[in-house]
């Protein structure tokens, strides 16, 4: 099985994400049951490099970036920051972006007032 950075040269060749791809996304990435931010940040070079995001890898997408985020149940400012680059670096968010922050508030235990701070401004 390639690596994930192995894949990335081979997803970007016809700049789209097939649903097997996503498959073994999915794999790669899960394998230890745990999304690292090394993983999220490929994750988030890749939805930025692609030209065409489909559904399942939107799906994909958002899903990990919320597992990462609420590994321990708590949004502190080191993620809210992390976030806020991801999501907000165009200093705007779309309507799945919203979506997610709404989603991450209000399954997180604990977030800090910087991430209340995101959410007021942004959704």
């Amino acid at each position: 099985m390639p690596t994930i950075r192995e894949m990335m040269p081979k997803i970007l060749n016809d700049g789209k994400i097939d649903p097997r791809e996503v498959d073994l996304l999915s794999e790669l990435i899960y394998a230890d049951g745990a999304i690292d931010r090394e993983e999220a940040d490929f994750l988030v070079v890749l939805n930025r490099r692609i030209e065409r995001v489909s559904p399942a890898f939107e799906r994909f997408f958002f899903a990990a970036l919320k597992r990462h985020l609420l590994t321990h149940g708590v949004i502190d400012a080191e993620k809210t920051d992390w976030l806020k680059r991801v999501i907000c670096s165009d200093s705007r968010a779309n309507a799945r972006e919203k979506r997610l922050l709404r989603e991450l508030h209000g399954e997180a235990v604990r977030v800090c007032p910087e991430f209340e701070e995101l959410c007021k401004v942004y959704c």
